[in-house]
Parts: structure tokens; sequence; C-alpha cells
């Protein structure tokens, strides 16, 4: 086999073995897909319109007509909560995207040529890094305005910075192997060479920080949400439902233990599920 033949290191059994023998991160795929199924078939499960008032079922406990109770307004936190979860995964995963899109690129470009372009990009993500995550998106955020698309630029530039530099480690120990230097002498383009060589023996650990950091955007969505920078009323959002659940913690608790629950589960979710997936196709367990 040439050297520009060798494939990107894949043990695809052992992995998912690994994978499943962890309890934890079983456990993690588990509650992610319970709240994704729980997303996608919003539709068909909600009893009720998530904006449907009803004067006559304000604050009213959990029972077998409204399962999780009724918010202030009368409408169902069932239901509410189902179509909540579409924006919360949405929001993380939006955000996430935005963030490799335009971190990777710039990672790539800082490790594989150096010199001047890596001392550039290299400084501009120390600077946004020295700024706290959750403290810039909401800055992001209050100058793009409030809305929940401007919620997931903002949370997905914060973000950027640490795929940029995640990605600029991984080709900077790729770019120097023997096959990468066969591809330069043999006179491949450098994007060839990146897209076919680099970036897929990159991806892996790209893949596990795009799997945690869903958990801090979801986070960060909820926040900007409970600040008014997120989803507008009356549009569902588990930090909406939390800011208007705080007024009546005292006579209708279970308006802020939904979504605080939901959104404490869908973190642990992701985060073990991101941990599972390090150690899984970590090569040094092997």
């Amino acid at each position: 086999m040439s050297a520009l033949a060798i494939p990107v290191k894949k043990q695809p059994n052992r992995t998912l073995q690994k994978f499943l023998s962890n309890r934890a991160a079983v456990l993690g795929a588990i509650l992610v897909g319970f709240f994704a199924l729980l997303a996608i078939l919003a539709p068909l499960i909600a009893g009720y319109d998530p904006l449907q008032t009803s004067f006559t079922a304000i604050r009213k406990p959990p029972s077998a007509l409204h399962w999780l109770g009724t918010d202030e307004l009368g409408r169902d936190l069932f239901s509410r909560m189902a179509y909540g979860a579409r924006t919360s995964l949405m929001a993380g995963v939006v955000s996430v995207f935005i963030a490799m899109i335009v971190g990777v690129p710039f990672g790539i470009i800082a490790g594989y040529f150096g010199g001047w372009a890596d001392s550039i990009i290299s400084r501009l993500i120390d600077a946004m890094l020295a700024i706290p995550f959750l403290i810039m998106a909401i800055a992001l955020a209050a100058f793009l305005g409030a809305s929940l698309t401007n919620a997931m630029i903002a949370i997905g530039l914060s973000a950027a910075p640490v795929f940029a530099r995640l990605t600029r480690g991984q080709v900077l120990s790729i770019r120097n192997e023997e096959y990468i230097e066969a591809a330069q002498v043999l006179g491949l383009r450098h994007p060839r060479i990146i897209l076919r060589y680099i970036l897929p023996n990159a991806l892996s650990p790209i893949i596990v920080q795009a799997t945690l950091t869903i958990a801090a955007a979801i986070i960060a969505e909820a926040s900007l949400s409970f600040l008014g920078l997120g989803q507008q009323p009356p549009n569902p959002s588990w930090g909406s439902m939390l800011n208007t659940a705080k007024n009546f913690i005292s006579q209708a608790p279970w308006m802020s233990v939904w979504p605080g629950a939901a959104i404490f589960l869908v973190v642990l979710g992701f985060n073990l599920l991101g941990d599972g997936l390090r150690d899984a196709i970590d090569p040094r367990e092997y």
C-alpha cells in the first residue's frame, strides 16, 4: 500500500463495544434520544396547542387532564415542554454547527500553513477565549437583537474559538506525518491534501467537542431566553418558561421544576455522551 493510500484509522467494532460497555455513556445516549424523540414527536404527543390560553385553568397542578400542570395563563405545560425541547435542541445543534463552520477552517489555516497566518489567528483565538463564553454570547445577542436566530448566531460565534484551537492542534500533529509529506512532494494541491488527508484524521476529536459544546449551547440558549434575548414569548422555550416561573415559585412550583429538570437532564445526557465518545475513540485505549 502506498503512503498516500493510508486510510483514516477506524476500529468501528471495538469502538462501539467500548462505548456500549460504558454505562454512563449509554445513559447519556438514552437521555439525548429521549429528548430528541420528544422534540420530533411534539405535534403528535402534545395534547394542547402550546400557545392556547385558558383562564379557567390558570396555575393548575399536575392532573390527568394536564400531566405537568398549567402556567400563569392556563397553557398546558407538557405541550410547552415538548415544543420547548425543539427550541433547545435546535439551538444547541445549530449553534455548534455555526461554531464548526467558523472555527474549523481558521484552525486548519493556522495549523497547516503556519507563519504569519498562524500568529494572527492564534492571537485572535487567545483574545476571544479570554472572554467568558456566556458573557460573550450575551453581549453578541444584545448587539444583534433579541430573537432565537440571533441567539444561535451569538452562541455559535462565541463557541467558534474552541473549535479553532482544537483543530489547529490536531492539524499541527498531522501535517508532519509521512503521508502528508509524500502528498506534498507529489505536487498535490493544498485544498486536496486538507480535504482528503488532514480533515478526516482530525474529525474524531472535533465531533467529541461538538457533542460537549451542544450541552453548553443549550445552557447558553436557556440563559439568553431567561434574560429575554432568545426565544421570544409566547413561543415556548425552557429558559423563558423559567423566567416566568420565578414569579410563582411559592404558588405553582411545578412551573419551574419541569423546565429546570429538563435542562439538567439534557445537558447531563450530552456531557455523558461526549465523555463516552471521547473514551471510546481514544487510540491510546487500544
